[in-house]
C-alpha cells in the first residue's frame, strides 16, 4: 500500500512553521552579532529538509537544503555573515513561508511552485563566499495560493516591497512615498491573520491524558458490575412476593441504568481512541533514519547495500515507536555486519555485488508484523549447534533431535553469537538477547527467526498497536482468575473430554485436522488445584459439560489450556507489574476488574515454552548466567598505568586480573594458565595486539573466549584488521568509559542481571 503523505502534511506544516520562525529570529540574532545560534538555525534548516524530503515536498527540500549548507560552512568559519548573507536567507524563509501556507490551505505537494532558481543560486554562492549573480532586491512574486471550493479567489497581488514584508525594518520606505488614494480596480481584500489548525502539546501531557482515560475506562468497569447486581436484584423482586408498586419502578431503574451506563461505555471508549490516536505515528519515522543508517553502516564495513522500506504508513503508538528503535538498530546492524557478504564474496557466489536490505511492516490478526530481510548468506545452524556445544549448554543427544526453529532460538541466549565483533558502532555488545527482553517484555511482542542458506535470513518483530489497552480474555480456574490478550487466543472450544488422546506421555485434542498438546491451566502455573484435569469442584460439577479450552497460538504453536469457566472479555488496560514483582514468570501484567480486583494477565509465548519443557519437546534457554567472581581475565598492555586502571576497575566488578607487559609475555601467560577473557592493547613492542588475538585464536581453548582489543587506534582499517585477526569486541581509548568495558565483557560472557 502506497504511503499516503497527504495524511502528514499537516503535521508538517505546524512542525515547519515553528522551524522557519526560529530561522527568522536566528537571522535578526545574527545580524545583531550573535553568532550562538548558528547551529539551533542548522538543526531547523536540517529538519525542514529531512521532513519534507521524505514527504516528497521537493521544492522544500531544495530551498531548505541550501539554507542548511550556507548555515554548515558559517558553522565551520568558511564564510562570514553580512548584510548581503541577511537578506538573502529573508528572502529563502518568505519563499519557504509561502510554500508551507500553500500546503495548509490544501495538503498537495503538487501544487507547490518550482523553487526560486534565483534564491538558490544566491544561496550556493554565499555558501561558498562568492558574489552572486543576482543581488535580490524584492522578493520574487508569490505562488498563487490555492483556494478551497467555495471560497471567492483575491485578485492578485503585486509583489511586496522589502519595507511591506520587513516592517521592522529601519530602512522603510517613508510614509509620503505611499499612495494616498485609493488604487484604481478591483479592492484589495483586507490582511487577515490566520489561526493555527493544529497545536502542539509536550508528549507528557498526552501521556498523562491517556493514561487517565484508561483509569477511567477501567473505573467504569465497577459500574458494569454494579449493572449486573441490580440486574440480579431486580429478578429477585420479580420473582418475590412483594407489591408492584416496588418491583415495577425497580425495574424501570434497572432498565434505564442499563442504558445510561452502555450509552456511557460507547462514548467513553471512542474518547479513549481519539485520544489514542493522538499519540499515534507513522513507522516512517523509524524507517527513514534507519535507510540512512543501513547506508552508512555499510560503507563502515566495505560493504556495499542498498535498504528498501515498504509500509512505512502504518502507525504505531508512540510509546511503542520508542522502544523499537533500539531492537531495530541492532537488528540492522547483525544484517548488514554478519548477513550480507563482502562484494567479492556476493559475486563469487554468484550475486550482485550489492546486497539487499528491506524493513518492511503490514497489519496482520489486530498486530502490526516488522520484518528486517537481507539477501546475505543465512544463518549456519552447524555453526550454531557446533558453538552451542562448545559453551555446553545442550548435550551432544539433545543437540542432534532439535528441530530448526529450535536452533534459531538459541541464538537468543545472552553472550551467545556465532561471529560477534563489538565496536562503538555496533553497539558494544548488545545482544540478541536483550532484543528479545524488549520485544517479549516490554513490547508484549514476539520475535522470529527464518533462514535459509545462501538466499538470507528474514527477522519478524510481532507488536501490538498500542500498549494503552488491549482486548483482555478473563478465566477461572480452580477459583482463580487469569487473562489472557486476545491477540493470542486463536479460538475457544467446548469438548466432550472423551475426546482427549494420549499419545506417549502428552494429552492431546483435535482442532482443525491437528494434534493440539493439552494442559490444565492450574497445572502448567503450578496453582493449587493443579493434580491434573477435573480436579478442582468446579470442574468436577461441571465435567458433564465436557472441557472448556481456550487455544493459545504463537506462529505456528498452538496450545489448549482447560479452564473452568469464562468470566469476562473486553477492551482494559493492561498495568505493568511493579519493579519488585517484574521477575514473577508468566505473568506480563496486571488488569484491574469491575470488582476492584487485581488478575494477572499471562505471558502466552512463556506458557508455550513451560508446555514444551513439560513435554520434553525442546531445549530451554538456559538459566541467566551471574557473575561470581570467578571469571579470570588477562589483560595486556605496555603501559604500567593503564594496566593499573584497568585490574583496579574490574576487580571491583568482579573479576579476578591476571597483568602482561606486552604481546610475548601476554602469550606466555595465556599458554601457561587458563583464562575466560583477554583485554590487550594494539601497539606494544615485541608482538602487537593483533599478531596476539591471531595467535590465540589458533589455540583449542582460545577459539571461543572473548578477546577485546582497546587501543587508541580508531581508524576504520584497524577495527577491520582487529575483525579479521578474531577479536570479539573493538573499543577506541578516547571513547573509553568503565561501562562500556564492563558490560561488553560481561555481555561476551554471558553475564545477565548485572
Amino acid at each position: 500500500m502506497a504511503l499516503d503523505l497527504k495524511k502528514f502534511i499537516t503535521r508538517f506544516v505546524e512542525e515547519a512553521r515553528d522551524h522557519l520562525r526560529q530561522l527568522g529570529e536566528g537571522v535578526a540574532s545574527l545580524e545583531a552579532g550573535d553568532t550562538g545560534v548558528v547551529h539551533a538555525m542548522f538543526r531547523s534548516a536540517h529538519t525542514i529538509k529531512g521532513s519534507a524530503r521524505m514527504l516528497k515536498l521537493d521544492p522544500i527540500t531544495e530551498t531548505a537544503h541550501r539554507i542548511e549548507d550556507f548555515f554548515a560552512t558559517l558553522r565551520e568559519g568558511k564564510v562570514r555573515f553580512h548584510a548581503e548573507s541577511a537578506e538573502c536567507l529573508r528572502q529563502a524563509l518568505d519563499a519557504l513561508t509561502a510554500q508551507v501556507d500553500i500546503l495548509a490551505e490544501t495538503p498537495d505537494g503538487a501544487r507547490l511552485a518550482p523553487s526560486d532558481p534565483v534564491v538558490l543560486a544566491t544561496l550556493i554562492c554565499l555558501a561558498a563566499e562568492e558574489s552572486p549573480p543576482v543581488t535580490p532586491v524584492t522578493a520574487q512574486p508569490l505562488p498563487a495560493p490555492v483556494v478551497p471550493d467555495g471560497v471567492a479567489e483575491a485578485p492578485a497581488s503585486q509583489p511586496l516591497a522589502d519595507a511591506d514584508r520587513h516592517p521592522k525594518s529601519p530602512t522603510s520606505a517613508p510614509v509620503a512615498e505611499r499612495p494616498l488614494s485609493k488604487p484604481e480596480g478591483p479592492a484589495r481584500e483586507e490582511p487577515r491573520l490566520k489561526s493555527a489548525e493544529t497545536v502542539r502539546v509536550r508528549l507528557e501531557k498526552l501521556d498523562e491524558l491517556i493514561k487517565l482515560m484508561g483509569e477511567l475506562l477501567s473505573s467504569h468497569a465497577r459500574m458494569r458490575q454494579k449493572l449486573v447486581e441490580i440486574a440480579a436484584l431486580d429478578r429477585l423482586v420479580a420473582t418475590s412476593a412483594l407489591d408492584s408498586a416496588v418491583a415495577t419502578p425497580l425495574h424501570l431503574f434497572a432498565e434505564r441504568l442499563r442504558e445510561d451506563v452502555l450509552d456511557q461505555e460507547s462514548l467513553m471508549t471512542e474518547l479513549h481512541d481519539k485520544t489514542l490516536m493522538m499519540r499515534m505515528l507513522p513507522l516512517a519515522v523509524i524507517f527513514e533514519p534507519a535507510q540512512q543508517l543501513a547506508r552508512d553502516l555499510a560503507r563502515s564495513v566495505g560493504k556495499q547495500a542498498i535498504c528498501q522500506t515498504r509500509g512505512a504508513e502504518i502507525e504505531l503508538d508512540r510509546r511503542i515507536i520508542d522502544k523499537l528503535s533500539d531492537p531495530l538498530i541492532h537488528l540492522i546492524r547483525n544484517a548488514l555486519d554478519h548477513g550480507l557478504e563482502t562484494p567479492e564474496s556476493r559475486l563469487a557466489a554468484g550475486k550482485p555485488a550489492q546486497g539487499r536490505l528491506t524493513l518492511s511492516a503490514r497489519q496482520e490478526s489486530g498486530q502490526v508484523v516488522i520484518e528486517i530481510q537481507d539477501d546475505g548468506a543465512g544463518i549456519s545452524l552447524e555453526r550454531i549447534r557446533a558453538k552451542a556445544s562448545r559453551m555446553g549448554l545442550v548435550s551432544e543427544e539433545r543437540l542432534a533431535a532439535l528441530t530448526e526453529r529450535e536452533t534459531l532460538d538459541l541464538i537468543f541466549l545472552p553472550g551467545f553469537s556465532t561471529t560477534t565483533f563489538v565496536t562503538d558502532l555496533s553497539g558494544r555488545g548488545v545482544g540478541m538477547d536483550v532484543v528479545r527482553q524488549t520485544v517479549l517484555e516490554e513490547l508484549r511482542g514476539a520475535i522470529e527467526i527464518d533462514t535459509v542458506a545462501g538466499m538470507g535470513t528474514t527477522l519478524r518483530l510481532r507488536v501490538p498497536f498500542s500498549l494503552a489497552m488491549m482486548r483482555v480474555l478473563l478465566v477461572e480456574v480452580a477459583g482463580a482468575h487469569y487473562g489472557f490478550t486476545a491477540r493470542h487466543v486463536a479460538a475457544i472450544r467446548r469438548l466432550p473430554r472423551s475426546s482427549a488422546l494420549s499419545l506417549g506421555d502428552r494429552d492431546m485434542v483435535i482442532l482443525g485436522n491437528e494434534f493440539v498438546p493439552l494442559v490444565r491451566l492450574n497445572e502448567l502455573l503450578d496453582a493449587p488445584g493443579g493434580g491434573g484435569s477435573g480436579s478442582s469442584p468446579r470442574s468436577q460439577a461441571e465435567s458433564r459439560f465436557g472441557m472448556l479450552l481456550v487455544v493459545l497460538a504463537i506462529r505456528d504453536e498452538k496450545l489448549a489450556l482447560e479452564v473452568d469457566e469464562l468470566v469476562d472479555e473486553h477492551d482494559m488496560v493492561i498495568h505493568p507489574m511493579p519493579e519488585l514483582l517484574k521477575m514473577v514468570p508468566l505473568v506480563s501484567g496486571l488488569v484491574v476488574t469491575g470488582e476492584n480486583a487485581l488478575v494477572s494477565v499471562l505471558h502466552a509465548p512463556g506458557l508455550l515454552e513451560r508446555a514444551r519443557r513439560l513435554r520434553g519437546g525442546q531445549v530451554t534457554l538456559v538459566p541467566e548466567r551471574r557473575g561470581s567472581g570467578h571469571d579470570r581475565v588477562l589483560v595486556v598492555d605496555d603501559s604500567l598505568n593503564t594496566r593499573e586502571i584497568e585490574k583496579d576497575m574490574l576487580e571491583a566488578c568482579g573479576f579476578r586480573v591476571t597483568l602482561a607487559e606486552d604481546g610475548l609475555d601476554g602469550l606466555r601467560h595465556a599458554l601457561s594458565e587458563e583464562f575466560d577473557a583477554v583485554l590487550t592493547d594494539v601497539e606494544m613492542p615485541g608482538m602487537d595486539g593483533f599478531s596476539l588475538t591471531e595467535r590465540l585464536r589458533r589455540e583449542e581453548r582460545y577459539r571461543d573466549k572473548p578477546i577485546i582489543i582497546l587501543t587508541s587506534r580508531d581508524r576504520e582499517e584497524d577495527k577491520q584488521r582487529g575483525m579479521r585477526a578474531g577479536a570479539d569486541a573493538y573499543i577506541v581509548k578516547g571513547d573509553f568509559s568503565q561501562g562500556n568495558l564492563v558490560d561488553t565483557l560481561r555481555t561476551l560472557l554471558g553475564w545477565r542481571g548485572h
